[in-house]
């Protein structure tokens, strides 16, 4: 590249931004607070997923910067909301996931559409984003409900996996691990090595 062609770069990138009114970057810092503090000090402290907490930043820039430069050309809400469809049906296929996880996902998209295209005042901006923060932690604390975990384990004893032996399934299970056990559910079992994979749920 030359240092003409540069400098024109250059000097088109600062007319850009100097284009950009002052509530674009008044929105987008308040965006990436609500989601530093919502993904960083909520999510991540309790599922240890960085991996994830970078695809959420990701997403929610996105949308936000998306929604907010159309919504600069007149985007109709419902193309606005068709947007946002569009991206909450969106699933990687390497891997699955889970309920919680697209749950989050839906709050990343969510928070950079309200962000980008809320037409209340400032006030009512940041009251939005925290509350969704504030109902998310509380949800996720033990103040309001006792926090369900699921855990997969590998069982040596397959004789119990009958289901007239689902008691004392449970009751072995208990035992073992030292948890109250609210379901279980059986995977794949392997008759040659005597065991099962077995799905169980409990509070923590």
């Amino acid at each position: 590249m030359s240092i003409e062609n540069w400098s024109e770069g250059s000097t088109q990138a600062i007319e850009l931004v100097n284009s950009l009114p002052i509530k674009f970057f008044m929105r987008m810092l308040i965006n990436f607070i609500a989601v530093l503090i919502l993904f960083r000090l909520v999510y991540y402290p309790r599922y240890k997923n960085a991996e994830n907490v970078f695809t959420y930043f990701i997403f929610n820039t996105i949308i936000f910067l998306i929604t907010f430069l159309l919504n600069r050309a007149e985007m109709s809400m419902g193309a606005a909301f068709g947007l946002f469809a569009v991206f909450t049906m969106l699933r990687y296929r390497t891997e699955n996931i889970s309920a919680k996880d697209m749950t989050y996902m839906f709050l990343a998209i969510s928070l950079g559409l309200i962000n980008a295209i809320s037409k209340g005042g400032w006030g009512e901006f940041i009251f939005i984003n925290a509350l969704v923060i504030s109902i998310t932690w509380l949800l996720e604390s033990r103040w309001l409900l006792k926090r369900q975990t699921t855990r997969t384990v590998m069982y040596d004893n397959i004789a119990l996996i009958k289901p007239e032996c689902h008691a004392e399934l449970v009751a072995d299970l208990e035992k073992r691990l030292g948890i109250k056990i609210l379901h279980i559910s059986l995977g794949d079992v392997d008759f040659l090595k005597d065991s099962a994979v077995i799905k169980l749920t409990y509070f923590e």
